[in-house]
């Protein structure tokens, strides 16, 4: 018993730190959102300003290595990245990375992958405001 209330708070503890050192991964002023996908895998789009043009960033991680995925990615309604995706080791995940010139107004981004062996769906958006 007592071994695993050790065990439970070494994980909390670990929880706790990463949970906090998340935050300091992302610079001020980028737009971060995320979410779960229809199956077990969450998302994010990270967009950030690189010298004057937007570094769109969307990622997929479902904990399993060798998935492939149909990826789409539009910027405002114009498709900016279409292909496919295969998610690695160690962390099951995949990214795709962008820069995309800063349109006058906001900028909506969408991302949207399809699992191809499972069918499970993940997407969302992100909007940047200059």
């Amino acid at each position: 018993m007592r071994s695993r209330a050790m065990v439970a708070a070494v994980v909390l503890g670990a929880m706790l730190i990463g949970g906090t050192a998340l935050p300091a991964l992302a610079k001020d002023g980028d737009v971060i959102r995320q979410g779960a996908c229809s199956g077990r895998g969450d998302w994010k789009l990270k967009l950030s300003e690189d010298n004057g043009r937007i570094e769109v960033e969307y990622e997929v991680d479902q904990n399993r290595v060798g998935d492939a995925w149909r990826v789409r990615v539009r910027h405002d309604r114009d498709l900016v990245f279409a292909g496919k995706r295969r998610t690695r080791a160690p962390s099951g995940s995949f990214s795709v990375r962008l820069l995309q010139r800063n349109r006058a107004g906001d900028d909506v981004f969408r991302g949207r992958a399809v699992n191809l062996r499972t069918g499970e769906v993940c997407g969302g958006k992100a909007v940047w405001t200059t």
